[in-house]
């Protein structure tokens, strides 16, 4: 290996409609890659005592990813470079961070273990990242895979869903530079593993609340596409609470506490939230226009303050696809919770 450090930077995302429909088939989601990264660096032996330790943060993958990989990168050592990792992601909050930590692994440890071998192998493209990430996951958790095209691709995504495999990529935006994302981490931590499951025994008994939730959720995806594509922020809004609603009423997805915390925003800030991910606990996320963040930021910081202490507001914005979409500055961070 190079004694040159190997770094991978990857997006989490947020889900704007259409949970579980990207493994579910037959229906709509979309995406949008989020500026919080995990970022994974593999250190030389050497110098991992000093970095910091062996494998710092890496939630207990480095050794199974490296595994995985020694089977498809001919010439790779029994054991894995360490590495460091940090992540300005929320843990288990719905914004695929584990995901973006899996793919942070595959880049880095793949570009580790092709740089000895450059001139005759190429580092693997993203594309093969993703696959291999998906692949890796679903022998674990039988998910799908929009969070993997969504770290990867970065952007805006309108995916079709299919019961095994990647989504299709249908379409690709970027988020328009005026508008601004809001996360609020509600502390509470999701249980996914057994969402799935549960769902999946829905999916088997073809239960009736199943198909009425696919039915309202990929609606709600097609408008908030619509939204996006004419930069329509009220529109966007409206949409992506009726994707949450179809979450909620249909396959109860959302809390009492969740539910407050959107009371709250909308009270105090006049801001749409919707649930990002499946499993009972985690992150909202909402879109405002740039020049409203400081001041929704504040609001909704002064309003959870003392119901909600736990809580915390994260403003951000979408990170740019690699399909062509132009960069953007990142946001910075306001002061406080």
């Amino acid at each position: 290996m190079s004694e040159h450090p190997i770094r991978a930077v990857v997006p989490c995302r947020a889900c704007l409609s259409g949970e579980d429909l990207d493994w579910l088939g037959g229906g709509r989601s979309v995406s949008l890659a989020l500026a919080l990264p995990t970022t994974v660096e593999v250190v030389p032996r050497g110098a991992a005592g000093q970095a910091g330790g062996a494998a710092d943060g890496d939630g207990g993958w480095r050794d199974e990813v490296w595994a995985f990989l020694r089977g498809r990168i001919p010439g790779l050592a029994p054991v894995p470079p360490p590495v460091l990792v940090h992540s300005e992601a929320p843990p288990a909050s719905g914004l695929s961070s584990s995901t973006a930590l899996i793919v942070a692994l595959f880049r880095a440890f793949a570009g580790a273990g092709t740089a000895d071998l450059a001139s005759r192998r190429p580092a693997p493209s993203d594309r093969t990242i993703a696959q291999w990430a998906y692949e890796f996951e679903f022998a674990r958790f039988h998910g799908g895979g929009m969070d993997h095209l969504a770290v990867v691709e970065g952007g805006a995504l309108l995916l079709d869903g299919r019961e095994r495999g990647l989504p299709v990529v249908r379409e690709r935006l970027g988020l328009p530079e005026e508008w601004r994302v809001v996360v609020v981490d509600s502390g509470t931590r999701k249980d996914t593993r057994h969402h799935i499951r549960d769902v999946r025994a829905q999916l088997a008994a073809g239960d009736p609340e199943l198909a009425a939730y696919r039915r309202a959720a990929d609606g709600a995806s097609e408008r908030v596409w619509e939204a996006l594509r004419g930069r329509d922020l009220a529109a966007l809004g409206a949409a992506m609470t009726d994707a949450h609603v179809a979450m909620r009423d249909h396959q109860g997805m959302s809390t009492p506490l969740l539910e407050d915390l959107r009371r709250t925003a909308r009270r105090s800030a006049g801001l749409p939230l919707k649930l990002s991910g499946a499993g009972g606990g985690g992150a909202l996320v909402g879109v405002c226009r740039a020049e409203a963040l400081a001041e929704t930021v504040d609001r909704l910081r002064r309003a959870l303050h003392g119901a909600h202490p736990a809580a915390r507001v994260l403003p951000t914005t979408a990170a740019p696809g690699v399909r062509g979409t132009p960069p953007r500055a990142p946001v910075p961070a306001a002061d406080g919770g």
